[in-house]
């Protein structure tokens, strides 16, 4: 099966509406968040940018962070073959659900710390019945340990954020 049609294979997957006779209807936010921790983590993406479509910007960023660091286990635990095909979803999704919810997050560079920290705590706590935290363990530790560096990042560089927002014509909060 070629790359392209397994990424739509994948993205149908996150859809509901099962009638043949009608085209499925999108998830609701209910939907997608119900039982997430063992959905593929494109789902996280798709809740993320719902979330946002609705005003709920503050979630959504939870759940992008939340969902790139399931999804980079998820491919860094998967056999070439797969990862091959996988990775250009995960590009596109993190690339276009990304750059909105970035664009709001780096806003209030505390808020973005904070919320990664809650994603650390929370991804600790929580189940992973779509990767295997024991199989991958030490590919797990190592993109935690890669999202508590970006989080002391938006810490150091706060000031240097919000001076290149306002450079950049971008509101700060």
């Amino acid at each position: 099966m070629t790359t392209w049609i397994r990424i739509a294979c994948i993205a149908a997957t996150l859809t509901v509406g099962t009638s043949p006779t009608r085209a499925a209807e999108p998830a609701s936010i209910e939907e997608m968040r119900d039982g997430i921790t063992g959905k593929h983590p494109a789902t996280y993406y798709q809740l993320a940018a719902s979330l946002m479509s609705a005003g709920r910007q503050d979630e959504a960023v939870f759940w992008f962070y939340a969902g790139q660091l399931r999804y980079r286990v998820h491919l860094s635990c998967i056999d070439a073959e797969k990862q091959k095909d996988e990775a250009p979803l995960f590009g596109a999704l993190s690339e276009s659900v990304g750059r909105p919810i970035n664009e709001y997050a780096f806003g209030d560079p505390p808020a973005l710390a904070a919320t990664l920290q809650k994603v650390l705590d929370w991804d600790a706590e929580a189940e992973n019945g779509f990767t295997s935290k024991t199989d991958c363990a030490a590919v797990l530790e190592a993109n935690r340990k890669g999202l508590a560096d970006v989080r002391q990042s938006v810490i150091d560089g706060a000031d240097m954020i919000r001076a290149e927002r306002t450079k950049n014509g971008l509101p700060n909060r």
